[in-house]
């Protein structure tokens, strides 16, 4: 059993791979990417060296189990070594308690507690800190995405330090379909990403990419504020076509008036930070 318990540069991104079937696997590749290995089409899969899968969680009593459990029959495919880490961000129902359940009956499950509930951004703060593999898996705990597109993801990692899900079919009711795409079209002109679905929840990194990478939003502005600081490191980025699913228990918060003003407040207080810090630089040369 593992519980612990816590309190703009130029970037390569790629455009969606196109739908394809699977073929067989790759060896092993690792954390430093395959260049100078033997070329191979870049939507054939490969087996990571080692990846964490971290799942932020929030009153999921009724997704965590079978989230878990998709993922440890999926991770042998696209992983040499691997583990699953529920972040239970401060639940109120039994998310907790059936996460500390399944990692006492297997260790390649851990489980962080967050006291009390923080934000989801807090969450995917403490996913990218405690992870212990080379490659770090994204995966948000709603059960609304597909553990077998794992081997979309890890097929273009080879040449990338992230790869980003793109839900081709948006799963969601309207409204939060059009706030998501106006989120994306906002993101995009404040800070230059080229990014076509920013929020998803479903993102592939080299540990490597966001090793002291310091996030401040504690709220749904972590994934814009987290792609706008890696393309200020000139991350390389692609983004891979993946596949979205109904919510089948537990409810969305995402689109509450606290959460959407939280998320307009992060966002502009990165957009001054960032535009200081460009003028700093500019003023040095």
């Amino acid at each position: 059993m593992a519980v612990t318990r816590t309190e703009l540069s130029a970037t390569d991104f790629d455009t969606p791979e196109p739908d394809g079937g699977a073929v067989a696997p790759m060896p092993a590749i690792g954390a430093q990417g395959a260049r100078g290995a033997a070329m191979r089409p870049v939507t054939m899969p490969a087996r990571l060296a080692g990846l964490t899968v971290f799942l932020p969680s929030h009153n999921e009593e009724g997704n965590v189990e079978r989230v878990v459990s998709s993922f440890l029959a999926e991770l042998p495919k696209v992983a040499e070594v691997f583990e699953v880490v529920v972040i239970d961000d401060g639940s109120v129902d039994r998310t907790g308690e059936i996460a500390d359940r399944i990692a006492a009956d297997d260790t390649r499950v851990r489980v962080v507690h967050h006291a009390v509930n923080r934000g989801y951004g807090a969450a995917v703060a403490t996913g990218l800190k405690t992870a212990r593999q080379p490659f770090i898996l994204l995966c948000d705990g709603d059960g609304q995405f597909d553990p077998a597109d794992m081997e979309r993801l890890a097929a273009r990692i080879g040449d990338h330090d992230v790869v980003i899900g793109r839900r081709a079919r948006r799963a969601d009711h309207l409204m939060r379909r059009i706030n998501g795409k106006a989120w994306t079209t906002l993101s995009r002109i404040l800070f230059g990403l080229r990014i076509t679905d920013m929020d998803c929840g479903f993102k592939l990194f080299r540990r490597s990419a966001v090793e002291n990478l310091e996030l401040h939003s504690s709220g749904a502005m972590v994934t814009t504020e987290l792609m706008a600081r890696l393309a200020g490191r000139n991350a390389r980025i692609c983004t891979v076509n993946v596949t979205h699913l109904p919510r089948v228990s537990g409810e969305q918060t995402g689109n509450s008036p606290s959460v959407i003003i939280g998320a307009f407040r992060d966002l502009f207080a990165l957009y001054r930070e960032l535009k200081k810090a460009r003028k700093g630089v500019a003023a040095q040369l």
